[in-house]
């Protein structure tokens, strides 16, 4: 039997967990209100353009924490595969978070942000809304992933 230490294995899944919902938060709280701020202020015209800018900001920001969590999920992972925890659960959805979050973090948080500084003109090509929605996509596939490693982490904690 391998000795584990659980704060360790506690404070991974609180990254975990903490992650998630901080993924939640941003997509289905934060950006909705963003982009509807006019309806929500009076006297503020925020625009799709500006809405845009300040989230493209409040994703830069969030990047700094997903290269945190990769870290952190790199290390852990790592550490217990070497230990002999081999799961392919486990194995599939970590390289999933770790993949998803550094292309959001990596590739598409900076090409919007510098698509975004050419311009109104150059949000409203398609290659800005290609890349938005793969960025949408991405997200929603990284919350997926985070949940799947989550929960499995968490029951093959309770087994041993």
């Amino acid at each position: 039997m391998v000795k584990r230490n659980i704060y360790i294995d506690f404070g991974y899944l609180i990254i975990l967990a903490a992650t998630f919902g901080a993924v939640i938060v941003l997509g289905a709280f934060v950006a909705p209100v963003i982009f509807n701020a006019d309806k929500l202020l009076s006297d503020v015209v925020l625009g799709s353009y500006n809405s845009g800018i300040i989230m493209g900001n409040i994703f830069r920001r969030f990047s700094y924490w997903i290269y945190v969590m990769a870290f952190f999920i790199a290390l852990y992972e790592l550490v217990m595969y070497k230990k002999g925890q081999r799961d392919a659960i486990i194995f599939g959805s970590s390289i999933t978070v770790l993949f998803s979050g550094l292309m959001f973090s990596a590739v598409y948080a900076p090409n919007i942000i510098s698509m975004q500084r050419l311009g109104i003109e150059a949000t409203q090509s398609d290659t800005f809304k290609n890349i938005h929605m793969a960025s949408e996509l991405d997200f929603k596939i990284l919350a997926v992933a985070l949940l799947i490693l989550f929960i499995r982490r968490l029951m093959l904690l309770k087994v041993q």
